[in-house]
């Protein structure tokens, strides 16, 4: 055989066009699934033996090499490149696009944003709804409330716990007995089964309807919840809230609950109003970076002078705890910007943090020190992301508090009309029950010998009274008429039933004078409440009369270091002891250092 043609290694033989590649599983799984196994190589045909050849004594001979397709044969097509999808294409992508917006669906919708309507989280609307069903008027221990609460809530008990904490700490909704922890120093509250809790005055006569109440089942379908609280307060912007979800977050600042009931009369009234917020632990606040619930504002603690080389804290800002604000005056007392040698804290049921001053330094400049230099100024921003109408929005306070507004309007008008109706069906019993004494009907009963002949023969002694009713007398009329004992009948007071008729048609016409002028009924109502609840809510943050005034740091700083030389070692710095003082500076300035040969260098200070 002819050496200049050598037979092709089947090894490195290139699979055929014709073998499709099996599909990746996220561009179609069926496609995946179903796919046939690629077509092995082609063998090629061993070529006769021959003296010449390997073949000999049973070896096995080169493949032949195999030969190209003629010319004219058809090719099979070029396959079409796809486009590029990032995440594919295929049922695998679908999966995780649904579980993906499933999840972000609950977060938003049933954890982390609280609704316009009742201003609540799921959590806790249902630890309210729990305090209701269980609410005797005596305190009860906050254990049971969690382990009632988690019939409604698929979550664990430490969410329970700490949710009921912070709203007994917020005071309006949940009245605490025991260690509720303490909001100022940031101790922490006390186990679960040592503690009570109830539902506040408040809280019970404001939030809860069950005839004006949506309920749907619970997590497990054994029981009822609420889908909302037919609340009348603003609570979204008394409690204010925080909450981070999947691809959104919110920050609502609580603000004073008589300034904002006094912003619904005027919503009513259609005056103009401002709200700023309100903080629980006191303070000074610069509202010019703030408007209507977005935006920043700035808050200081109260610090007052005491004898003449003291300071006392005696308001927090917002966020901070003494705890907190006292490491961050430590570290600053490190870093030498603030001229402090001591700390003093005194704080229980009052904030009383007391500083003692270093020789020589001023009360005033140790004051803008700390404003400067600690979190004794801080800053804290606001956006309002809510759920309105089960969807997330983004809202003003002035928009939040006008769709309160609404809704106490809407819900005072829903209850005056249930009212009417209560009424209207007390007249009609109290009206029936004196014709059926007084005109003796239930005489007609003694001689029938049947039920349905007792209960026409009720209905037709009704018949000549028509015009005394509102409407006609049904068989659920006549049922509760034959309830009625001997006893009663015989004991029945003519006049007093009159003078009960009588209160009900004044407390109809009541009624539909209130129906008739619902928006000054509503005005009345929250006068109502002012002048109830106006000494316990005071305003706690106060307001500037101008914006803070930038604080000039380096002139604050300009005697914080000492900068000395040593001649004999040839050092300068602030560390160098038994030095040359050279002169006083600040951190913040830059030293220029000029040697005899013409060099310099300009660095912060060493």
């Amino acid at each position: 055989m002819s050496r200049d043609k050598k037979p092709q290694n089947p090894r490195r033989k290139p699979a055929p066009e014709t073998s499709p590649e099996p599909p990746s599983l996220f561009d179609n799984l069926d496609a995946f699934l179903t796919a046939p196994a690629a077509a092995p190589a082609p063998q090629a045909a061993a070529p006769a033996a021959s003296g010449n050849g390997a073949g000999e004594g049973g070896a096995p001979a080169a493949p032949a090499p195999v030969a190209a397709p003629a010319d004219g044969a058809a090719k099979p097509p070029p396959r079409e490149k796809e486009a590029f999808v990032h995440g594919g294409k295929g049922p695998m992508r679908e999966l995780m696009n649904d579980n993906f917006l499933q999840f972000a669906s609950y977060t938003i919708c049933n954890r982390a944003i609280p609704t316009v309507e009742d201003g609540l989280k799921p959590v806790q609307r249902r630890i309210m709804h729990a305090l209701w069903e269980k609410d005797d008027g005596r305190l009860i221990k906050v254990a049971n409330i969690v382990g009632h609460t988690m019939q409604y809530h698929p979550h664990g008990d430490a969410s329970i716990g700490d949710a009921i904490v912070n709203l007994a700490n917020k005071r309006y909704l949940i009245e605490g007995q025991g260690n509720f922890g303490n909001l100022f120093t940031g101790d922490p509250a006390a186990a679960m089964r040592y503690i009570e809790c109830r539902l506040t005055e408040l809280a019970r006569h404001e939030l809860f309807n069950p005839k004006l109440t949506a309920f749907i089942p619970s997590y497990d379908g054994r029981n009822q919840e609420p889908v909302l609280l037919p609340s009348k307060l603003p609570l979204l912007l008394m409690l204010g809230a925080e909450g981070i979800a999947v691809g959104l977050s919110t920050t609502i600042l609580p603000h004073n609950f008589i300034e904002l009931l006094e912003a619904q009369i005027a919503i009513i009234q259609k005056k103009p109003f401002k709200l700023f917020p309100d903080f629980q632990t006191a303070g000074l606040m610069d509202v010019a970076e703030y408007a209507d619930g977005v935006g920043r504002i700035k808050i200081r603690a109260r610090i007052a002078p005491r004898q003449h080389n003291r300071l006392v804290i005696t308001d927090l800002p917002w966020g901070n705890t003494t705890e907190s604000l006292i490491a961050d005056i430590e570290d600053a007392i490190r870093r030498k910007k603030v001229p402090v040698k001591e700390i003093s804290d005194f704080t229980s049921d009052k904030v009383e943090i007391e500083l003692t001053l270093v020789p020589g330094a001023t009360q005033e400049k140790a004051t803008q020190a700390l404003y400067a230099f600690t979190r004794c100024e801080s800053s804290v921003s606001s956006r309002p992301v809510v759920l309105y109408q089960n969807r997330p929005r983004e809202m003003t306070v002035g928009e939040i508090l006008a769709v309160c507004t609404e809704q106490l309007l809407d819900i005072s008008r829903r209850e005056l009309e249930l009212r009417r109706d209560q009424l209207d069906a007390a007249f009609h019993a109290k009206t029936l029950e004196q014709i059926f004494i007084e005109q003796r009907i239930y005489k007609r009963i003694e001689e029938q010998t049947t039920y349905e002949a007792v209960q026409q023969a009720v209905l037709e002694g009704f018949v000549p009274f028509r015009k005394q009713l509102r409407r006609d007398v049904t068989l659920e009329d006549v049922e509760g008429l034959l309830q009625i004992r001997i006893r009663r009948i015989s004991r029945y007071d003519i006049n007093k039933n009159r003078e009960e008729i009588a209160a009900i048609l004044k407390e109809e016409g009541e009624v539909a004078d209130n129906l008739a002028h619902l928006r000054a009924y509503v005005v009345r109502y929250l006068k109502g409440l002012i002048k109830k609840y106006s000494r316990d809510y005071p305003r706690l943050t106060e307001i500037a009369a101008r914006p803070f005034g930038a604080i000039e740091v380096r002139e604050l700083t300009a005697t914080e270091l000492t900068i000395k030389l040593d001649r004999e070692g040839g050092f300068i710095g602030t560390d160098v002891r038994g030095g040359e003082e050279l002169f006083k500076c600040s951190s913040l300035d830059k030293i220029l250092v000029v040697w005899d040969d013409g060099r310099y260098k300009m660095m912060p200070p060493p």
